[in-house]
Parts: structure tokens; sequence; C-alpha cells
């Protein structure tokens, strides 16, 4: 058994159950997440630099091999995305010590974070496609455990939307999952890939993809139902919204990628060039157009997240080499990111008590750190050189002028200078402008756990830095990643022993 596979999932569910039999003591929870999701983050290099030094890492549980058991496989992919995950959940588990109130503490929120996690990496790793929904429900009931923590108005409203479309969303994925094994007698991703790419009833096959991508889209908030999370995420609190904002989607994100480069690629031309395409177009368009016309901070943050989401999906609906790299960039790039502005998010409230651009205002002047944490994030967001986020756009604007999908690269510009006014407008209402008569007092100068939120989003600015300035590595990263996506005979052989 190679246990770098298995650490990871283990260490949240642990840390989950440690967190339950300390139910009574707040601060051995607090320690306990500060130190299960660091040791979450130190799994997750490990599982890298030992993907990238002896190649793609399998477990089967139990040692039943594949495809008869429930197999565990760690290719680049999964695990970057398991690495993503540790240091989102550890930024995150260290700005709740300041933020999260005794009430929210007392009613879960730890364990529940930490079953989440597991949720999150389980997805991850797994190598099965019902373990996949399995994983995916474990997510779904700790997070909307945290969504609804509180009880506000608000957020129950949120919350009913969040869980009506995710279950609609589960529904459908089983019955994708019963559909396929009827078809092919096997629920192991590797074992599907080679009896699908041999299938004579390729309509059917396409059937059950098209099954797959609503299910997967509605996780991923792609087009057209993706409202359930500018309706959810900005109703918990900001420790709580800004892992939703840096994991959730991309959980489904992942989902779309593993599927349709390993196992439904039998008509490109239709699911992909087609149906992927055009979905990831008018995702980033009806994002991006949310967010222009919001003037709540995190409403607007929130729509960004579904527009991203369509850069995402036009990388994989390209199918290259080169855009699949692009679309792998664009989903660490944007948990990076997208995480850290809800967080700074939070910062501009503890400063004004409000999210609303309108009663805020001279932040740049008060705390002028705080304006240039957020400056990182939201020019990386729009794509401006050196940050990341402008490696992402262009590598993916590449592979579209190369594929000569001319519309795509004309909308994903588009989208760009939108992007670019929304976070201009938060920089002008929010840190620019006088402030206006109805703010309430400054009152975030007098925190005294106020370095407890300043020092994630510094580290995640950091990292938003390098992954900019060390563009080359990142790239170099990408790249072999689609390579193992493009040519799944590796991860095929890898779980299969060989046996082709």
């Amino acid at each position: 058994m190679r246990t770098e596979v298995v650490i990871p999932i283990l260490i949240p569910m642990l840390a989950g159950s440690l967190s339950l039999i300390s139910w009574r003591s707040r601060l051995i929870q607090r320690w306990i997440a500060v130190l299960a999701t660091g040791a979450l983050l130190g799994a997750g290099l490990i599982l890298l630099m030992q993907v990238q030094q002896d190649g793609i890492q399998v477990t089967y549980v139990g040692r039943w091999a594949a495809p008869f058991g429930i197999t565990l496989v760690a290719d680049l992919f999964s695990a970057i995305m398991v690495l993503v995950a540790g240091v989102i959940g550890f930024a995150v588990a260290v700005y709740a010590l300041a933020t999260m109130s005794r009430s929210h503490e007392a009613f879960g929120y730890f364990p529940l974070l930490h079953l989440m996690l597991a949720g999150v990496v389980g997805s991850f790793l797994t190598g099965d496609i019902f373990n996949l929904y399995v994983w995916f429900e474990i997510m779904l009931v700790a997070s909307f455990g945290l969504l609804i923590l509180g009880g506000e108005r608000a957020q129950m409203e949120g919350a009913l939307k969040y869980v009506t479309l995710n279950l609609i969303s589960s529904a459908l994925f089983l019955t994708a999952v019963g559909l396929l094994y009827g078809y092919a007698g096997t629920l192991n991703m590797a074992d599907l890939s080679q009896k699908l790419g041999q299938a004579e009833q390729t309509g059917l096959v396409t059937v059950i993809a098209m099954l797959f991508l609503v299910a997967f889209g509605i996780k991923a908030a792609a087009f057209p139902l993706f409202f359930w999370l500018p309706a959810s995420y900005h109703t918990p609190p900001v420790a709580i919204s800004a892992v939703f904002a840096g994991l959730l989607t991309k959980v489904g994100v992942y989902a779309l990628y593993r599927v349709f480069t390993l196992i439904f690629t039998q008509d490109v031309a239709f699911t992909h060039h087609g149906i992927l395409l055009w979905m990831g177009m008018v995702t980033m368009v009806t994002g991006v157009l949310g967010a222009a016309a919001q003037y709540e901070v995190r409403r607007i943050l929130s729509f960004h997240i579904v527009s991203q989401i369509g850069y995402m999906l036009v990388g994989l609906a390209l199918f290259t080499p080169l855009a699949i790299a692009g679309g792998v960039f664009y989903i660490f790039h944007h948990i990076i990111v997208k995480t850290n502005l809800f967080l700074v998010s939070g910062i501009i409230y503890r400063y004004h008590g409000s999210y609303e651009l309108g009663k805020l205002g001279g932040l740049y002047r008060s705390a002028p750190w705080l304006a240039v944490l957020f400056m990182i994030p939201a020019m990386s967001l729009a794509g401006i050189p050196p940050l990341s986020g402008f490696f992402a756009k262009y590598t993916v604007i590449q592979a579209g002028l190369l594929a000569e999908s001319w519309l795509m690269v004309a909308v994903a510009l588009l989208v760009g200078l939108l992007t670019l006014f929304s976070m201009i407008k938060i920089w002008a209402e929010a840190f620019w402008k006088e402030i206006p008569e109805q703010a309430k007092p400054m009152r975030g100068a007098q925190d005294p756990h106020l370095y407890l939120l300043y020092l994630p989003v510094l580290g995640l600015a950091l990292i938003t830095l390098s992954i900019g300035f060390g563009a080359e590595g990142f790239v170099r990263l990408a790249t072999d990643t689609a390579d193992q996506l493009m040519t799944p005979s590796g991860y095929i052989d890898a779980v299969l022993g060989g046996r082709r």
C-alpha cells in the first residue's frame, strides 16, 4: 500500500473525529484544526514530489486489485489538487481563529470543515467513479452543515437553493453511474477508459456522457444552472465562504477534466468542441455580467467564480495539450486567488462592518497594507502581468488561437476586461473614495487579532506572486499534467498493472 496516497484522506478524517471527541474544548479544536490542515498541506507536498519522482501512485484498498476493489490514484493532476486543498485548508483554519464566533464553533464548525476537506481530497484521489459519488456526498453534507451555521434568514434561503440544485446533481450523477455500470460492467475509471474506447454504441455512451456533464456542470456552477452559487456563497461567515469559493466548484471542474479526458472521448466534436465549448463561453459572459451589476463585495466575487469557471471549461473543450495545460494552470491559480479575495473581503468587513460598496471608503489611507494585499489577487484575477492570472489567461487564449476558435478568444478577452472593471470598482469604492457619511466608524486597527487575518492573506498573496514570477516552472508542471491527461495509457497501466 502506498501510504502517501492514503494519508491525505486520513488526516482530515482523523482530525474531524478528534474534534468531535474534543467537542467541549474550543482550544483543543482550534489546535487540531491548525495542526491537521498544516499536516494535510505537508502530505500534499510530499505526494506531489513522490508523483513527480516515481510516476503515478496507486493504492488498492483492502488489497483488492483493480478493477474489482476500491482504488486510490494520484497522478500529477490529483496531487496538485490535494496540495492546493491543503494550502486553502491551512489558510482558512488560521483565519477562522480570529473570525469564527463561539456559537459557530460550538455547533461544529471545525469537525464539519475537516469532513468537507476529507470529501474534497477523497474526490481528487479516487479511481472509482462510484466512490467519486460517495466523496461528493460527504462533501455536500459537510458543506450544507457549514452553510447553515448561524441559522440566519439569508443563510437558510441560500442553503435551500444550494442543497436543492446539488441534490438534483447528485441524482443525475447516480443515474449516470448506474447506466454506465449497466453498459460497461465496471466502475473503475481506468477500466472504463479501456472498455469504452472499444465501444460500438457510441451514441449511448454520448448520452451517458451528457448526464455526467450536467451533473458535474451543476457542481461546477456552469451555465445555465449556476444561480445557486451567487445566492448562497455570500451568506455564511467569511471563513466558510472563502473555502467554498476556493475548493467546492473546483471539485466539479476536476471531475469534468477527469472523465472527459479519461472516459468520454468517443465523440470529441460533439461533447468537447460543441457542448463544452459553448457552455464555457456562456458561463464566462453570464458570470462577468452578473458581477458588473453588483455593489456588494462578496456578491461580486461570487459571480466572478462563475465567470472564471468558464475559462477552465473552454480549456477542456478545446482538448489540445496546450489548452488542457492552460486549464490546469487556471484551476490552481484561481483557487489561490479567489480564496484570498474572500479573505480580504472579511478584513474589509472588520474595518467598516459592511460589504456594501456604498458604505465603504478610505481604506487606501487607513489600511495601506490591506490595499496592497487586495490589489495582488484582484489584478491577478483580471489577468494583469506579471501575476499568475495573466499566464493562465494567456495560455488558454493562445490555445484558442492555435485551434482557430476566434469567438472563444474574443469572449475571453472581453470577459478579462470586464473582470478588470469589477476589480477597479471595488478598489474605487472601498479603498480610494472618501469615507461616506453612512459608513460605520473605523474599528479594524484596534482589533488585537488582526494579525491572524493578515497572515493567511499575505501567505496566499506571496503564492500568487511566486506563481507569476516563477511562471516557467508552473507552466511546465501544468504541461506535464496535460500530457498525462491527454495520454491516458499511463494512468490505465498504473491502475490495471499493465493489463491492456
